[in-house]
């Protein structure tokens, strides 16, 4: 078993999670992120102040899957990402242990 998380941009998380349920993952756990990167300062607006910030919001996708299927997700995250160009996706693969507590 393996847990992949990718931080993908906000606008293909839509397409991303419809591509999985097609090959077979159907849980997956989706959390909202901060990134600070190589990205141009822009003016935010916020609470009547304008602000100079160089943050980009992302969302982190967090999959559990076997190690056959892991090869396919890594595969359909990347494809839409190519295809979107909504920017750079992260993808980080980490061996799972799991305990019975």
């Amino acid at each position: 078993m393996k847990l992949i998380e990718a931080v993908i941009s906000v606008a293909s998380l839509e397409e991303i999670k419809a591509a999985l349920l097609t090959i077979g993952v159907e849980n997956i756990m989706v959390r909202h992120s901060i990134k600070n990167g190589h990205t141009k300062r822009r003016s935010v607006f916020n609470l009547g102040a304008d602000y100079v910030t160089g943050l980009m919001t992302k969302i982190k996708v967090e999959i559990v899957a076997t190690d056959e299927l892991v090869g396919k997700v890594i595969d359909t995250i990347g494809e839409i990402v190519k295809r979107d160009h909504h920017g750079i996706c992260r993808i980080f693969i980490h061996p799972l242990v799991e305990s019975q507590i």
